[in-house]
């Protein structure tokens, strides 16, 4: 039973995906909105790590973890 109300579930989405991708209806401008948020969200991140001190946490933490991959010391 769960497997059908999820294949069913799945295909109704599929459909509905396709027809908004390939109908006269689709979201033409969509991309750059995206984009635009993205860049916003990404800046609010970096913000809010330079406002807390953390880049000098995070870049050591990631020195270490490449500095184990590599093998360094």
């Amino acid at each position: 039973m769960l497997k059908e109300r999820v294949l069913r579930v799945w295909s109704v989405w599929t459909v509905a995906v396709a027809s908004r991708v390939r109908g006269r209806d689709r979201d033409a401008g969509a991309g750059f909105v995206e984009y635009a948020g993205l860049m916003i969200l990404i800046a609010g991140i970096f913000t809010l790590i330079d406002q807390l001190g953390l880049d000098g946490t995070i870049s050591g933490a990631i020195g270490d973890a490449v500095d184990d991959v590599v093998g360094g010391g």
